[in-house]
């Protein structure tokens, strides 16, 4: 079996082990795995049956990443993506009035120029013209994303009069409510620093170990009455449960639902638009920081066969239309896979695998809480967010555009509009200051400024 992983995977040249990528594969879909229960509810806000589109997720997710795996052999997961799941229910359904029918056929209509522009290498280029400090500024972005995600899921930040702040521990152990979101946050904070210092201490598989510590002390504490679920602040129970019994849910509510009687309207073709922006780039910033990451970029800071990768991308988006989901993409979360030293297609097939047998086992991958994964993603930011060294500082037209990057996607919310405000000011700033003369910038950096600029003055 070795061998033949061997042979496909090419562990060796990569430096890493089928014990290695089976930890990373596992570790990155425990990372992702909220999308399954997250998804559905998230979709079921406009009609579609909840049961389909559980199932659209696990398979669409397992599509995608299966083709990751062997057409590309990286560590990518794929799944349907957090925002445009968003825009999908509450913009396009939820404020536009349109179906989701039809919002459904817009991801399909994307999926499809994509697989063009996968072949035709346009996604290719845009890839390796981006400067090679604006990569590292994307790897650091997502890492300070990632992390304020893993925050957030965990309740230790919440909102507040500063607009963000510290989940009140003190408060709530005097009114009572700690027993319910605030035990979630303590067991996190133990458990990032769990994962830390098994990671000082150079144990295998340390963040994976983390998450499956605070797990089960998460279920201690609600066995003992610590720990309370409350369904109404997002707080479910830990407890895996087969109270249903074991069921796949059909896909026929949703599987190739297609509206096309709206496609030659202006609305439509915005709509479509939209997600093809946002996913292009959420895309290329996740490849470009988690690549990054791996060192997997050569010295020009291209990805090899990132053509593989981009297609799986566009094909797995397509897929998930036709099955009934959202746009599947690349997952930032796959960067806790490559935290633990995940580097092939191996972990990338392990995580596939477990998104097919979630369709089995649904009751346990569902019952790992947010704050049993959230120390994975806080730390692997703490890992991208050294990139930061990378950066020569000195150089202020290099390094202040990488540093926009940085803070843009955290505080936006974005890792699209992170790309776009470091491209924009990388732009501003060299032209302002005649850098571009003594710099070899692809024409294509100058159309993308003035493309993005038209973008918040139009869109």
């Amino acid at each position: 079996m070795s061998e033949t992983l061997e042979k496909i995977f090419h562990l060796k040249e990569h430096g890493t082990t089928v014990r290695t990528e089976i930890i990373a594969g596992i570790t990155t879909f425990m990372t992702m795995a909220y999308i399954l229960a997250v998804n559905p509810n998230i979709l079921g806000t406009t009609g579609m049956d909840t049961g389909a589109v559980f199932a659209a997720t696990a398979i669409g997710a397992c599509i995608g990443t299966l083709i990751m795996a062997f057409l590309a052999n990286y560590p990518f997961v794929l799944a349907p993506g957090m925002g445009l799941n968003a825009f999908f229910a509450f913009t396009v359904v939820g404020q536009m009035g349109y179906s989701w029918q039809i919002a459904l056929t817009a991801v399909f209509v994307e999926g499809i120029i994509f697989i063009i522009l996968s072949l035709t290498k346009v996604r290719e280029v845009l890839f390796n013209c981006i400067p090679v400090s604006l990569k590292y500024g994307v790897t650091s972005g997502i890492g300070l994303f990632i992390a304020f995600i893993g925050l957030q899921n965990a309740k230790i930040v919440v909102s507040g009069p500063t607009l963000v702040g510290l989940y009140p521990f003190r408060a709530a152990l005097l009114d009572g409510s700690f027993y319910t979101v605030g035990i979630g946050a303590f067991l996190a904070l133990m458990g990032t620093l769990l994962i830390a210092v098994l990671m000082a201490k150079k144990v295998p598989g340390g963040i994976l170990w983390g998450i499956l510590a605070t797990w089960i002390v998460g279920m201690i504490c609600e066995t003992t009455g610590l720990y309370i679920p409350d369904p109404a602040q997002g707080m479910f129970s830990v407890m895996p449960s087969f109270g249903n019994g074991i069921f796949i849910p059909s896909l026929a509510p949703t599987f190739m639902q297609f509206d096309f009687s709206v496609v030659a309207t202006l609305n439509f073709i915005t709509i479509m638009i939209t997600f093809m922006f946002v996913d292009l780039f959420d895309t290329l910033g996740t490849l470009i920081g988690v690549a990054s990451k791996a060192d997997m970029l050569d010295k020009e800071g291209r990805l090899p066969n990132i053509k593989g990768a981009l297609m799986a991308d566009s094909i797995a988006t397509t897929a998930g239309a036709v099955l009934g989901t959202s746009t599947v993409t690349t997952f930032v979360e796959s960067s806790a896979g490559v935290g633990v030293g995940g580097r092939t297609g191996l972990t990338a097939l392990v995580s596939a695998v477990l998104f097919a047998l979630s369709l089995l086992l649904a009751p346990i991958f569902l019952a790992i809480p947010s704050f049993a994964t959230a120390p994975a993603l806080i730390v692997v930011g703490f890992l991208m967010v050294g990139s930061l060294v990378r950066i020569d500082f000195d150089d202020i037209t290099e390094s202040l555009p990488a540093y926009i990057t940085t803070i843009a996607m955290p505080f936006m919310y974005s890792i699209s509009e992170g790309i776009s405000m470091g491209v924009i000011s990388y732009v501003i700033i060299n032209i302002c200051t005649g850098a571009f003369g003594r710099k070899k910038i692809s024409p294509i950096i100058y159309c993308l400024a003035v493309i993005f600029f038209l973008k918040y003055i139009f869109i």
